[in-house]
């Protein structure tokens, strides 16, 4: 072999090493641009969890201060109340019941708000149809989570009326019954129990009622069937009526109470003499 072809052969051997040398380095520098990318996606991939974890509504107070941030206001009660329920609206169509079921009867009503219980006696002996159809919607379960919807103020006129499902005032369980029990000369002393109806003293009353916290004068000559008395719990209507009548009412002395109060249930039971 001449030297020429060593030399040509020497050079082979080199440019293979040259060759081999920058595959090696090609691949190295594959693999670290590799590397980079994947360390790259895993630090954004942790970012992002870690943002997540912080801007994620928790379970015990984020979800609820999101909702809370777009709810209603709530309404401010009266001390010793809770929040009322939602009405559920009921939009009944009962058949009034036979007054005689009731006469000669009395019975106790155990009337359960969220501010407390409020207890009634209920005399069937003077306004039997009226007790009757207190009764009946008591057992029935009319006055569920029903609002008592309307506070009057006035001088002469101080009544918390309640006995509405839709909280609207123009709610009826489906029947109506005339006057019965009416005082002659329109005075109801303070804790009377009596009946809302409307302008037909013959089939106005339904179940919508009112008690009285302060001696008050109607001098409508129908006037409104009296059926019992609160015997326990008239301070918490003292309390509601403390409050006063809710803003935007279109009189101050008339409307909604500011503070609002619920008949959750309502339990009756018959006084044995």
């Amino acid at each position: 072999m001449t030297k020429e072809q060593e030399r040509a052969r020497a050079r082979r051997r080199w440019e293979k090493q040259q060759l081999s040398i920058r595959q090696r380095e090609s691949a190295r520098a594959r693999r670290m641009r590799v590397f980079a990318v994947v360390a790259t996606v895993a630090a954004v991939v942790a970012l992002i969890a870690v943002l997540g974890a912080v801007l994620r509504p928790d379970s015990d107070g984020g979800a609820q201060a999101a909702k809370d941030a777009t709810a209603a206001p709530v309404a401010t009660t009266a001390a010793g109340c809770e929040q009322p329920p939602k009405p559920l609206g009921t939009g009944a169509k009962l058949t009034l019941p036979d007054k005689k079921i009731a006469e000669g009867k009395t019975y106790a009503a155990l009337v359960t708000t969220n501010c407390g219980d409020i207890e009634l006696t209920l005399d069937g002996t003077k306004a039997p149809q009226a007790v009757a159809a207190f009764v009946e919607l008591a057992r029935k379960g009319y006055w569920v989570d029903a609002p008592c919807h309307r506070l009057t103020a006035a001088e002469t006129l101080k009544v918390l009326q309640c006995g509405d499902p839709t909280g609207t005032g123009q709610g009826s369980p489906g029947f109506g019954f005339g006057v019965e029990n009416a005082p002659a000369d329109g005075t109801y002393p303070r804790g009377t129990l009596a009946m809302a109806r409307t302008s037909d003293p013959k089939k106005g009353n339904g179940g919508q009622f009112f008690v009285v916290y302060g001696d008050s004068t109607l001098p409508d000559p129908d006037g409104y069937t009296v059926f019992g008395t609160v015997t326990s719990g008239l301070d918490i209507v003292d309390k509601i009526a403390q409050a006063g009548v809710a803003p935007g009412a279109a009189s101050a002395d008339d409307g909604s109470p500011a503070a609002p109060i619920s008949i959750l249930r309502v339990a009756v039971t018959e006084k044995k003499a």
